[in-house]
């Protein structure tokens, strides 16, 4: 093969991996937003969309001429680590939001057309007729706080565009004058679940998990060949969503695959096909994105004061954990004593027992710390942000570089 026929090659397989971890990190993704990364997922979409099934057991779908790719991901485990946002990094949806935006998406395959008005009428009338569903009246500015967030991330996906207007001014004025188009299709596609609210049998009293039974791996009787896809598609999947995966948390099944020699292979072929450096380790493993592409959220990171106690906290739980809670936020006020111009929004009564949850919160989520009753304990992957003190710590750090 010819040194300009390897550079081609080089470069597909680059831009094919390089799709894969800017899908991971933005599975809706559109061409105004993103117009170079989607130029790159149209042109390689077959490969894409061969990879995703093979590997993760998910659908890929991407529309030219609509101007959106959309990987339909399905957890391997329910999980409330990211959220839908009222704004870029602001606080997560409660639960009204998340109802009025069922309502809102419901509403929006009405008309291709709507104002912000006739929208919130509809969506009135129907949470007035849906049991179990409260009233949704937008005189409240609470209310209408809540439906602007919605319709703002309805903006931020695509599904709708204000042609006339803007969805800000409804905060302030409930005869404000907004315009929408509608892209049904979108709109659509923002559900993920494998199964259709509409086909569960009792809708209003099927269980969650009903939503995310996907038939291609057997139901209640697998065969074999169904058990291992599951197998292959589960663990995959949680390496790619997960920033660190322990085996003490896989079923006897997926552990068991990881392990095996065809496990092994499929999953350290998976991460150098996507870009990934795989980390191995005897308590589990994990993927590395040395580009951060993949990256939807990072630590350590000083960008919120709760990341930063974290950093702290995890340092004292490495060294002399398990804590009991109680020490962590004693921890805590201790910080936000000695620096008493950081961290504004906790500097109050009350605020280090906040900033001390927060900061767990963080952790937590980043696989680094577990909570059992009321003692705190550091997981495997927090020694590596060990603080090495000096030369009397030599033995001790060289021995987390290694766990």
């Amino acid at each position: 093969m010819s040194s300009l026929a390897n550079q081609l090659v080089r470069a597909e397989k680059e831009e094919i991996a390089r799709a894969i971890r800017t899908l991971l990190a933005r599975p809706f993704l559109t061409a105004d937003d993103e117009p170079a990364a989607f130029a790159v997922i149209r042109k390689r979409r077959e490969p894409l969309t061969r990879w995703f099934d093979y590997f993760c057991g998910w659908r890929l779908v991407v529309e030219p001429r609509e101007g959106y790719a959309r990987l339909v991901k399905v957890g391997s485990r329910p999980t409330a680590t990211r959220p839908a946002r009222r704004r870029a990094g602001g606080p997560p949806f409660d639960r009204r939001r998340y109802t009025l935006l069922c309502l809102c998406a419901a509403e929006l395959l009405a008309a291709p057309v709507t104002t912000i008005g006739m929208l919130a009428g509809r969506v009135a009338r129907a949470a007035a007729v849906e049991t179990g569903v409260p009233p949704f009246d937008p005189v409240g500015a609470d209310e209408r706080a809540a439906f602007v967030d919605v319709l703002k991330l309805l903006e931020r996906h695509g599904a709708i565009t204000a042609t006339d207007g803007t969805t800000d001014a409804y905060l302030g004025d409930e005869d404000a004058k907004v315009l929408y188009r509608v892209d049904t299709t979108r709109v659509i596609r923002l559900l993920a679940a494998p199964v259709p609210p509409s086909r569960l049998p009792g809708a209003s009293a099927a269980p969650l998990a009903a939503l995310t039974v996907e038939a291609r791996y057997g139901g209640d009787e697998p065969t074999q060949t169904q058990r291992a896809l599951w197998a292959r598609h589960s663990v995959i999947r949680r390496l790619l969503d997960e920033p660190v995966v322990y085996l003490d948390e896989l079923t006897p099944a997926q552990a068991a695959y990881a392990a095996s020699l065809t496990g092994r292979r499929m999953i350290r072929r998976a991460a150098e096909e996507a870009g990934f450096v795989l980390e191995e380790r005897a308590e589990g493993l994990l993927l590395v994105d040395t580009e951060a592409t993949a990256t939807d959220t990072r630590f350590p990171d000083d960008g919120a004061p709760a990341k930063v106690a974290a950093l702290l906290l995890l340092d004292l739980l490495v060294t002399a954990g398990p804590l009991p809670a109680g020490r962590l936020d004693e921890e805590a006020a201790e910080l936000l004593r000695r620096f008493p111009q950081w961290a504004r929004a906790y500097q109050s009564d009350g605020g280090a027992p906040r900033l001390a949850a927060d900061a767990l919160a963080v952790l937590a989520m980043f696989g680094l710390c577990r909570r059992t009753g009321d003692r705190v304990a550091a997981l495997p992957a927090g020694a590596r942000y060990r603080v090495d003190r000096g030369p009397a710590d030599t033995a001790d750090t060289a021995d987390t570089e290694d766990a």
